[in-house]
């Protein structure tokens, strides 16, 4: 930790709120430095630049911590279904640790060192197994000092308790998030029983991630605190949810979308939105608040506006932005002057300018998960008769979805 900076247990239980960053993977598919189906991070290697800006926008926006990109950068993922980089986790772990710790240290931002879900978890390795890709991502975060650990994108709270047992055997703090919403993890185990064992893990911050809208994860974060307040635990909670809609999802998320991953946009949440959720996760009790896929800094921006009364400062950002629409005063058009306020935005409806398309879809709903064939990984690439069996499977799949 720089001198002068607190650290993320200091800071939360000192009753501040932490503001996270946005979703990498999306972002940076969208620019051009990460390809759809892989999602690998290896862009710290191969385009440092556009990773450093990507957190350079959002600590500008209002981000306190500088998550590395490193998700899906366990060896056993780079190698899966036939891609083959040249460039091993080791080497793209510690890049993402050096761009997060020089953007960090441009202004008051931590350093979270981040593993995420597992092939092998998937393909029914051991756990022995599993905590080995763990502690060679943990290796890199000791070896460059990152400030604190986080535990993200598990669908199975199993597989998110061994990595918050390797994580905790660092010494540094630890956060843990599923991404599940209020049905729980892939084989049931429900929000409140998932976040109790993580307590037990080690973990002392718990929360969502990922597959679903803000309210969702909201709402999950809330049955999570539930249960160990019943338990009698203590912790603390965060949040990073998607930046998409989802009221029509089920327990897999926004994977289940016939939208995923290619045509999300008409879901993506207004900055307006995104003060509903920063007020909603406060309302809670939740303290480290951020997004994850679909989130730009704009949107992190908005959070940080929304809770400025709280925590006392508005982000850099917010000079090229007025406050709720405020700077549309200086525009030329009377009637977009007349939307330079609060009551405008907050009460808008926005449409979609689709008006063949329904405003929900039908999720696939495979109810395929880890233990199951067809979740089986290799190294090899997928072969045309995997190809036509997955295409099979999608026409069963339809007619009952």
């Amino acid at each position: 930790m720089a001198p002068g900076k607190k650290g993320i247990l200091e800071r939360l239980n000192a009753g501040e709120v932490v503001i996270g960053d946005g979703g990498f993977v999306f972002a940076l598919e969208k620019r051009g430095y990460v390809k759809a189906g892989p999602w690998t991070p290896e862009a710290t290697v191969t385009h440092p630049e556009a990773v450093r800006q990507l957190h350079r926008e959002f600590l500008r926006a209002g981000s306190n911590v500088m998550q590395t990109f490193t998700f899906y950068a366990s060896d056993d993922k780079l190698e899966n279904r036939g891609q083959n980089l040249k460039i091993t986790g080791a080497q793209i772990n510690e890049a993402a640790c050096d761009l997060a710790r020089e953007v960090a240290l441009e202004g008051d931002a931590m350093v979270a060192g981040g593993v995420c879900q597992t092939p092998s978890y998937l393909s029914c390795k051991s756990e022995t197994e599993v905590k080995a890709i763990f502690k060679k991502q943990l290796d890199v975060f000791m070896k460059k000092d990152v400030d604190f650990l986080i535990a993200e994108y598990f669908e199975h709270v199993e597989e998110a308790v061994w990595a918050v047992e390797v994580m905790k055997t660092s010494g540094k703090p630890v956060a843990a998030c599923m991404c599940i919403g209020p049905e729980g993890d892939m084989h049931g185990v429900s929000p409140g029983e998932c976040a109790v064992r993580l307590v037990k893990a080690g973990a002392q911050i718990v929360g969502v991630n990922c597959h679903f809208d803000p309210m969702t994860c909201v709402k999950a974060v809330k049955l999570m605190k539930e249960g160990v307040e019943k338990a009698r635990l203590k912790v603390h909670y965060m949040v990073q949810p998607l930046a998409y809609h989802t009221p029509d999802c089920h327990c897999q998320g926004f994977i289940d979308l016939p939208e995923f991953p290619f045509a999300l946009e008409p879901r993506i949440l207004t900055r307006w939105d995104m003060h509903q959720y920063a007020r909603e996760a406060y309302k809670v009790g939740i303290r480290f608040i951020g997004g994850c896929c679909g989130f730009e800094p704009y949107h992190i921006r908005a959070i940080a506006e929304e809770l400025a009364p709280e925590r006392g400062i508005v982000p850099p950002a917010s000079e090229k932005h007025g406050m709720w629409g405020a700077g549309l005063e200086m525009h030329t058009k009377p009637w977009v002057r007349a939307r330079s306020r609060r009551e405008y935005w907050e009460h808008l409806a926005p449409a979609s300018g689709r008006p063949t398309c329904p405003s929900m879809s039908t999720p696939e709903g495979w109810g395929v998960t880890k233990g199951h064939a067809d979740l089986l990984q290799h190294k090899e690439a997928t072969s045309s008769q995997e190809m036509k069996h997955v295409l099979e499977m999608q026409k069963k799949a339809k007619p009952s979805a």
